[in-house]
């Protein structure tokens, strides 16, 4: 009965910790799901399926590769995927990320205290930057414990939300499957779920890469699997409610703003909550990838480079959050880009390769 529990409890972390990488302030806001799915109309529903599929494959794979190589950070994993020279210089590319992130995610706390809350933008910056570290100062543990609090939450606010504005809307279900394309990304729903999964893949391989030395095979693959199917469930929830109120939510910065203010006062509270949940447990995801990759032994200097990475933050957050992500974001694309199409090809290529070498010798 223990072990069951205490296996439960680890299947738990890595499911929270995948899921919690990936919902940032991009997705709670609605603005991410508008633009790669929403916008595809009808079809925008299969460019979810399709980013599922991928997600719970990847999540799934990373997860195996990480524990077969009992990698404590994603260096090891780039160097597979990419080879020794290669896999240098996007491990340098991926710390820059991770701090871009992590500069993004207090720019958004700000947005949000002061835009939401009505609260001093500054302190924003200010709370992400001391729970980030009092989370940091927890090591490994701390981090996994955390996701295993927040983002449960986070996900109730997003299914409560998004049931709320579908079963309000429940009459329009059938307008749906004619719902046409009018935009989006990549122009077409197979290129938008793929780039929305690469888009999002470079903070979960920084959190899931660091977990390969303290969680067993089965649970782990099972974790990344799950996690994977989770996302997609959110995303789902979030694209029908989309089409539903589409084009009014269309027009907003927010669209899930628009669907929490259809529903009263309580559920727009709820979604400022929602989206800035979603900016802490990223931005500790963010803080933990460069902690793990630079101190992979955890430990002092776990928590110096931690704490050190959000206080390095200050500075660039204060641009805003606007402009960090027009900056920053198309960098994350094309870089995130190179590692999705790595981890689609790499590993199957080099199992054939093995395969064979084993039945000529």
């Amino acid at each position: 009965m223990l072990r069951s529990q205490g296996n439960f409890l680890l299947l738990a972390k890595v499911v929270t910790a995948y899921v919690g990488s990936v919902i940032g302030a991009g997705f709670a806001s609605g603005q991410e799901i508008m633009q790669f799915f929403i916008l595809h109309g009808c079809k925008g529903l299969l460019g979810v399926v399709l980013s599922t599929v991928l997600f719970a494959y990847l999540g799934g794979l990373v997860m195996f590769l990480s524990i077969k190589m009992r990698s404590t950070n994603y260096k090891d994993l780039l160097i597979f995927l990419l080879g020794a020279k290669a896999g240098k210089i996007v491990d340098v590319l991926n710390l820059l990320m991770l701090m871009g992130g992590l500069c993004v995610m207090m720019a958004g706390s700000a947005a949000v205290f002061g835009e939401h809350f009505g609260l001093p933008a500054r302190a924003g910056v200010w709370v992400v930057v001391v729970v980030t570290s009092l989370v940091i100062m927890g090591g490994l543990d701390g981090v996994l414990t955390a996701n295993v609090v927040l983002v449960p939450l986070k996900l109730l606010a997003v299914v409560l939300i998004t049931l709320t504005a579908i079963f309000k809307a429940k009459e329009a279900i059938f307008l749906i499957p004619h719902a046409a394309s009018v935009g989006g990304v990549a122009g077409s729903w197979v290129g938008a779920g793929l780039l929305y999964v690469s888009y999002n893949m470079v903070v979960p391989v920084a959190v899931l890469s660091s977990l390969g030395g303290s969680i067993p095979l089965k649970i782990g693959v099972a974790g990344g699997m799950a996690g994977g199917f989770l996302l997609g469930l959110a995303v789902s929830l979030v694209t029908v409610a989309g089409l539903l109120y589409f084009p009014e939510a269309a027009a907003y910065e927010i669209p899930l703003l628009f669907l929490a203010s259809q529903l009263g006062l309580v559920f727009y509270w709820l979604l400022g909550f929602l989206i800035w949940l979603a900016i802490i447990t990223t931005a500790i995801a963010d803080a933990h990838g460069i902690a793990s990759r630079l101190a992979p032994r955890g430990g002092l200097n776990y928590r110096i480079f931690g704490i050190c990475a959000c206080l390095l933050a200050l500075p660039v957050a204060g641009r805003g959050f606007s402009d960090l992500v027009r900056l920053l974001y198309p960098i994350f694309g094309y870089v995130s880009l190179l590692l999705l199409i790595c981890l689609l090809i790499v590993p199957p290529v080099k199992v054939i390769i093995n395969y064979k070498n084993s039945f000529i010798s």
